[in-house]
């Protein structure tokens, strides 16, 4: 009985090792670019956490977001969209099958919410580029129709 014991103990120590919890870690930060887009915006529109942002972004980006501080500077500065209560998911995104051999990506993200008190939806477009196996935000692209200001 005590050696039964013993084994079952085993398997469960061993069924957790420290170098699959790191390959754990490894898989959970190598996010998709559907992952990253949504993870960027719930960060500015969701959370109102602007380092939470930064995560997601390259340097470029990273320092534009610093100099306006806010969540709310952010969305009207940076991504030209000011709004509350944002439910959020990806609309259309430009690869498929072959995701594995592309390195860059252009993913539009739909926002349903409040936008001066009244339901609004709308929708932003983001470039993404591969860094090794991680996806990373580089541009905020010009939405048709959106002037720059």
């Amino acid at each position: 009985m005590h050696k039964i014991f013993v084994l079952i103990s085993l398997f469960f120590f061993a069924a957790c090792t420290p170098s699959e919890e790191r390959q754990q870690g490894r898989l959970e930060k190598a996010l998709s670019p559907e992952e990253v887009s949504l993870g960027f915006f719930r960060a500015i529109y969701v959370d109102k956490d602007v380092n939470k942002a930064k995560v997601f972004v390259n340097q470029e980006l990273k320092d534009i977001m610093s100099h306006y501080h806010i969540a709310s500077a952010v969305q009207r500065h940076v991504l030209g969209l000011s709004m509350t209560d944002v439910n959020m998911s990806i609309d259309d995104i430009d690869i498929d099958f072959f995701r594995k051999f592309t390195d860059e990506v252009d993913v539009k993200v739909k926002m349903e919410g409040l936008r001066g008190g009244s339901p609004w939806v709308d929708d932003r477009t983001i470039k993404l580029v591969k860094n090794g196996k991680s996806w990373i935000i580089v541009e905020v692209l010009t939405e048709k129709g959106r002037i720059e200001g």
